[in-house]
């Protein structure tokens, strides 16, 4: 490609990439911002869009009915804020609860309903006497191969078996 037709390339990206911001609100409002993040130069420097951020806050509910405190069983995501734990996820204990004290130490996998093998690991601590516990997420395969979370575990009605999950995701490295 010759300077002359890189130069019109680079104005073109350029304009939209402004028409994109000036639609958005401005420099500085939220969607701009967005706007902004979702584009960056791959490798060979034409632009990409990221379909998510990489990194925010993460909350989730899950709905564990079917679980007993046995090794594999499994609660189910009812909700989500972020897209790659679709709602229909399942979250499968390796461990069983201790019943004697109350608690759940378990190694768990986030297993996700849509095609591929798109799992993420990770393990989790609870209180059955408060329904209050800590998550830890540390990489995966598919579409979580490097994803990392830690979310705060509460039940916000002791009376139903739904929980709560409040933190922090990334995916690095940021690709």
């Amino acid at each position: 490609m010759n300077p002359a037709t890189k130069l019109v390339v680079l104005a073109s990206l350029g304009a939209g990439l402004l028409a994109a911001v000036a639609c958005a609100g401005g420099p500085t409002s939220p969607r701009a911002s967005n706007a902004l993040s979702g584009s960056a130069r791959t490798a060979s420097g034409t632009l990409a869009s990221s379909a998510s951020p990489r990194s925010g806050e993460l909350h989730v509910m899950k709905d564990c009915r079917s679980y007993a405190g046995q090794a594999g069983d499994t609660c189910t995501v009812t909700s989500s804020n972020l897209d790659a734990i679709a709602v229909h996820s399942t979250i499968v204990y390796a461990q069983a609860a201790d019943f004697s004290t109350l608690s759940l130490d378990s190694d768990v996998v986030l297993d996700s309903p849509e095609p591929g093998n798109n799992r993420a690991f990770g393990h989790c601590q609870l209180s059955l006497a408060t329904g209050v516990g800590l998550c830890t997420f540390s990489g995966g395969a598919g579409k979580f191969k490097h994803f990392q979370g830690n979310v705060n575990v509460s039940q916000p009605n002791q009376e139903a078996p739904i929980y709560a999950w409040d933190g922090t995701y990334s995916f690095s490295p940021h690709e």
